[in-house]
């Protein structure tokens, strides 16, 4: 079994990252906590409600409940990047070149790296946000739906719709495909017209036995990994027409225990899979082939994070039992 090196936080941990070899704890009470030779501490809100990594620069974009929106440096460094005082900012996207979108209310905002910002409003309130993989492009997840919205011009959005609450939105890494997370125990999909812009066909992703609250997709966008069972439930992305007509994968099956958190190896068809109980799967696609990373602990696990050489795996759980493991071990 790989070597762990466990450390404990107190209260739930939102998130960990890894920016360089050093992962990143986000602790909702408003505090990173990174391993760098040991435990160094950064305050950053007054209560943390999330964060992501910045898949565009060596960075973590955070939102708290004072209305702050920040970037964490990898040297620890932190820079304000919007201020709503009096709002929760709970939804985050990462885009390209240096711009970070965020949402309270029905308002979702892109702020540009030179600092100027775009409103885009709904109609209802925006639960979850994506950047497109190619051109200034945002989702807005809400009810009933998603918004489509061109951030350098004025064009109308182009409307998703699908009855009921959409709680998170994902792209796929080549921008064909568009999923959300739903507040029923399902995902809902739509393969993307490249020339209009517009859905063409939707995709019904149900029988889940819990609600979604992680997704991973693999390092080529083949597979796109679920919680929200007693496995990680993996959906078939390598064909033109995505997961339609087709069943997923069912990887780490285990009798009545949940699946909570899952996330790809960076570059090979590898899965991490966190479960209510703390315990870490790793288990190939190709065959199902399954290694423990972690036995049961206090906790379930939250958030996942592999290193860029996929040689380091860190994880954080709701209890503040976190670690990281040495795959290479």
């Amino acid at each position: 079994m790989p070597t762990v090196a466990p450390f404990d936080l107190d209260g739930h941990i939102l998130a960990v990252e890894f920016l360089g070899d050093t992962p990143f704890f986000a602790n909702a009470a408003g505090t990173f906590h990174r391993l760098d030779g040991g435990e160094k501490v950064t305050e950053a809100h007054q209560g943390m409600l999330s964060c992501i990594r910045d898949p565009y620069s060596e960075s973590l974009i955070s939102g708290g409940e004072d209305g702050k929106v920040l970037r964490m440096a990898a040297d620890a460094g932190v820079t304000e990047l919007a201020s709503a005082p009096r709002k929760w900012i709970s939804q985050l996207a990462a885009g390209p070149q240096g711009a970070v979108a965020y949402s309270y209310g029905k308002s979702a905002f892109v702020r540009l790296a030179d600092g100027t910002t775009k409103e885009f409003t709904e109609e209802r309130t925006v639960e979850g946000l994506a950047f497109a993989p190619k051109g200034m492009r945002i989702a807005a997840a809400r009810y009933n739906g998603v918004s489509l919205h061109w951030v350098g011009t004025a064009a109308k959005p182009v409307d998703l719709e699908w009855k009921g609450a959409h709680t998170g939105v994902t792209f796929s890494p080549d921008g064909n495909f568009l999923v959300t997370m739903m507040q029923e125990n399902a995902l809902h999909g739509w393969k993307l017209d490249s020339k209009a812009g517009a859905e063409t066909r939707h995709m019904r992703m149900t029988g889940y036995p819990a609600k979604v609250k992680s997704l991973s997709w693999s390092a080529k966008g083949k597979w796109l990994a679920s919680s929200g069972a007693p496995a990680a439930i993996v959906w078939p992305f390598h064909g033109k027409d995505g997961p339609m007509g087709k069943a997923p994968l069912e990887l780490g099956t285990r009798a009545n225990i949940m699946a909570t958190s899952v996330r790809f190896h960076p570059v090979e068809d590898i899965l991490a899979i966190g479960f209510i109980d703390g315990m870490i799967l790793a288990v190939r696609v190709a065959d199902s082939k399954e290694a423990l990373l972690r036995r049961p602990g206090k906790g379930a696990i939250t958030s996942m994070s592999w290193s860029k050489n996929g040689k380091l795996l860190a994880f954080a759980s709701e209890a503040g039992d976190c670690g990281v493991v040495d795959i290479a071990a």
